[in-house]
């Protein structure tokens, strides 16, 4: 299993950090990033609750849907759909803190990839890569 925690100060307001990662069709201008579409508008609002985005990175994709959504402190996702390979997500979470002149950030995301024998191996390499992904994403919002 994977488990990533990543923890982050932006020197940015809250609300324009969450404006930044829950503009799902903007996602391809993040470094690694090299497609994002957004697939099915939120219940509320485009990019809210309900929404499902695609976001590709080199052969990776996955499909992620939007689970809970309150501007500007939280949002949570379920990937239902991955390649090259199966993922068993079973938790996505990013909330935003206010936190003196900027955004404190925390990203937590865990599951498995489901695949015989390597599954494992494939864990351990998925959570320092997305934490180092996620890591990168939050110093570009930084940076704008």
């Amino acid at each position: 299993m994977f488990h990533i925690h990543v923890e982050r100060f932006v020197g940015k307001d809250i609300e324009s950090v969450f404006e930044a990662l829950s503009d799902h069709a903007a996602y391809d201008q993040f470094p690694g990033v090299d497609r994002s579409v957004l697939v099915e508008h939120g219940s509320q609002e485009k990019n809210g609750e309900g929404a499902l985005r695609i976001i590709g990175a080199g052969p990776l994709e996955l499909h992620e849907r939007i689970t809970e959504f309150e501007r500007p402190n939280k949002m949570h996702y379920r990937i239902e759909k991955s390649r090259p390979f199966p993922l068993d997500h079973r938790r996505g979470e990013i909330t935003l803190h206010r936190s003196g002149e900027g955004t404190r950030v925390i990203w937590i995301s865990t599951g498995h990839i489901k695949l015989p024998l390597a599954g494992h191996v494939l864990d351990k390499l998925a959570q320092k890569q997305f934490s180092k992904a996620f890591d990168s994403l939050l110093k570009a919002i930084d940076r704008r």
